[in-house]
């Protein structure tokens, strides 16, 4: 049931990104809540596997809808990449606090009011969010003036694949722990189950932490190096969770990856907007599907290998190859650090002529002088 909706999503993606460049953002991103609403409503009411799991399933249609014209949305309204690295933080953030709150929300109402009650509060919030939509947003269809690069292309990017495949491994570790991480702690430190929901508390805190901090400050030190250290961190995290004997031993190395998980995940989306900027058509729709795409491969594949991995090496080996693969593939995040651009895109930059005017300052004069000329910019 919890993987469905990573594969549906992971499906639907793929179709979400060219649409937005048919239509514009407002409309998927509209339809996404109307989506989220519906599932919402049916886990409320639900009462068997069956309409549990197709409203798990309806919701990967709904987050691949909001996801990609989101952050799609987000890359067109701060062209600048720095203000762009900002905002992607802060919606990141966004995520993370969901997250966060989730959880610990969903089981006290479970436990005092009932199952419906906590969904019917997220359908009224989804109500609001509707709303808001309808009066900032105003959704209608607004078509590109240009035809987007094609996903196809996109895929055969290997910086955009490399920034994906950080995306995809940093966040594999916090997949592959989510179902098994509990059964460990049963198992060695007979851990209560609020402590085993407690467990993931210090990542959710330092995941909004780490991608606020690092939406600004990444741009600064380079984005790829951010990334880099974050991929490295997360390895050194996973390694360390086996030798915990109680659940205090976990508060570091949990709160460290969540942290360094933020750092690569306010890295890489805007580096994404970036490289289509830089490489290809400045239409985002695509790119911010491969990037959901990233993050839906690291939910779906890590819940669905980690048993059958656990069961073959234990817990601890599992950690130690998932740490491993984070960090021999850090080291690729270098290429990120002056990717180059496009010989057909700078040839249309270099053919884009528009006329500006030069200002010259003469340093030489006692009140300051200023020449003007004009020249055409290539």
């Amino acid at each position: 049931m919890f993987a469905s909706k990573a594969i549906v999503q992971l499906i639907a993606n793929p179709f979400v990104g060219p649409l937005t460049n048919r239509i514009g953002y407002s409309i998927p991103m509209f339809s996404g809540f109307v989506i989220m609403f519906t599932s919402t409503i049916f886990f409320a009411f639900g009462e068997s596997y069956e309409i549990l799991l197709i409203a798990r399933m309806v919701q990967g249609i709904g987050s691949a809808c909001s996801s990609v014209s989101g952050m799609g949305m987000l890359a067109v309204t701060y062209p600048d990449d720095q203000e762009r690295c900002h905002a992607m933080g802060i919606a990141l953030g966004g995520l993370a606090l969901g997250v966060l709150v989730g959880p610990p929300f969903g089981g006290v109402m479970y436990q005092f009011v009932g199952k419906e009650v906590p969904f019917l509060i997220l359908a009224g919030l989804a109500l609001l969010d509707g709303a808001l939509q309808l009066t900032a947003l105003t959704p209608r269809v607004r078509p590109e003036s240009q035809q987007g690069t094609s996903l196809k292309t996109l895929l055969k990017d290997p910086y955009i694949l490399i920034a994906a495949g950080s995306i995809t491994f940093s966040n594999m570790g916090i997949a592959m722990l989510e179902p098994s991480l509990p059964l460990w702690m049963i198992d060695t430190m007979n851990a209560p189950q609020w402590q085993q929901g407690a467990a993931f508390l210090p990542a959710s805190i330092s995941y909004l932490i780490g991608t606020n901090i690092f939406g600004s400050l990444a741009y600064k030190i380079g984005r790829w190096l951010s990334a880099l250290v974050g991929m490295t961190i997360v390895a050194i995290c996973l390694v360390t969770i086996p030798f915990a004997t109680n659940i205090l031993h976990l508060i570091v190395p949990n709160f460290g990856l969540g942290f360094a998980i933020g750092m690569v995940d306010s890295s890489m989306l805007p580096i994404m907007g970036h490289l289509v900027d830089l490489r290809h058509v400045s239409i985002y729709g695509s790119v911010y599907a491969i990037t959901d795409v990233a993050f839906c491969l690291g939910f779906a594949i890590g819940p669905a290998l980690s048993g059958s991995i656990v069961k073959g090496i234990g817990f601890g080996g599992m950690l130690w190859i998932i740490g491993s693969i984070n960090l021999l593939y850090a080291p690729l995040l270098y290429f990120l650090r002056n990717p180059p651009a496009k010989e057909e895109k700078m040839s249309l930059v270099m053919n884009d002529k528009t006329p500006v005017q030069y200002v010259t300052y003469n340093q030489n004069s006692k009140d300051g002088e200023y020449t003007t000329d004009d020249e055409y910019f290539y």
